[in-house]
């Protein structure tokens, strides 16, 4: 008996089984698909790293008891292998997806979650170091409707204006402590004092902070625009996180810090005004989560573009109201 008589004698549940209770699906699939991805990396070349995937088509068909997973596996496992991850592959791959599913499903959707990693030059000094973007991608086709969806994250640090003013204020109260009201002051008797833990007795608190964007993406482009819209958001924020830091990377950063005191409702308008300026979004939601050093709770701000009405997004995930 051939391998291909031994299939066909295999029993097949989904396709002559009937069902329990007759009902369409909106969505049947796999997610946390383990898959090695290639993507274009910053110096034209390709880099290889591991994504978790998520695979789906609906099933419209209320008669039928399940689709064919194995199918969705064995396209992904096949599109991805040697191929880039671009726009036009995953178009390709929920074209497959259907395909496979012809009489049972109209809509498809893929998701791929990963770590792009980019190497960033220090502030100051001559070295650099690895930085860590988390990075999905998502993907839906419903008849010759193509969308995608491209969300990141960019850590960074927020400095509070309001206690960086109650900070000043200090100061100012302990200079005046230690010099008096008098008229004129020595210059070399002032600059020791700035230079003591008198002359900082106060500082504002900062904290790691969190800008998560997803964005709606033109679908036309060849490639994924990664380091540009990542690139977009840290201009905008002034103060992303630093890989190698020697002392005066680190004064550097202090000195970013000062002259960019914000709050999340500055962190958000400023990434606001970065991607409305991005001609390949067509539509976004972001969030802005201060981690707050001074209380046990984050201070959020969430802008949205407000197209047709409100963001929607491909996986129902990252609405305009809050989340996490």
């Amino acid at each position: 008996m051939t391998n291909r008589s031994k299939v066909l004698d295999m029993p097949d549940i989904a396709t002559h089984a009937k069902v329990q209770v007759a009902g369409a699906l909106d969505w049947v699939g796999m997610n946390a698909i383990e898959m090695p991805i290639l993507l274009d990396a910053p110096d034209g070349k390709r880099m290889q790293t591991t994504a978790h995937v998520n695979a789906f088509v609906d099933l419209e068909r209320p008669d039928k008891r399940g689709i064919h997973m194995s199918r969705l596996y064995l396209h992904l496992d096949q599109a991805l292998a040697d191929h880039t991850v671009t726009p036009a592959l995953l178009r390709h791959l929920l074209r497959d997806f259907l395909a496979s599913h012809d009489g049972l499903s109209s809509r498809a959707m893929v998701r791929l979650d990963f770590d792009y990693m980019l190497r960033r030059k220090s502030l100051v000094s001559d070295n650099s170091g690895w930085k860590r973007y988390p990075i999905s991608l998502i993907a839906s086709l419903e008849g010759k409707e193509f969308a995608l969806e491209l969300a990141f994250q960019v850590t960074y640090s927020s400095t509070c204006p309001c206690s960086a003013a109650l900070a000043r204020q200090l100061i100012q109260n302990q200079f005046r402590k230690d010099f008096g009201d008098a008229g004129s002051v020595d210059a070399e008797s002032v600059l020791a004092w700035l230079g003591s833990e008198k002359g900082i007795v106060a500082t504002p608190h900062s904290q790691r902070s969190s800008a998560d964007i997803r964005l709606q993406l033109a679908p036309s482009f060849e490639s994924f625009p990664f380091v540009e819209m990542i690139d977009a958001i840290e201009e905008a924020l002034k103060t992303p996180v630093q890989a190698a830091v020697k002392r005066e990377d680190e004064q550097a950063f202090a000195l970013l810090n000062g002259q960019n005191l914000m709050f999340c409702e500055d962190a958000a308008r400023r990434v606001q005004r970065a991607l409305d300026a991005q001609e390949r979004v067509q539509d976004f939601w972001a969030r802005c989560r201060h981690f707050e050093s001074l209380h046990p709770h984050n201070a959020v701000a969430i802008i949205t573009k407000g197209v047709d009405g409100g963001y929607q997004p491909i996986d129902g995930q990252g609405s305009g109201h809050p989340q996490g």
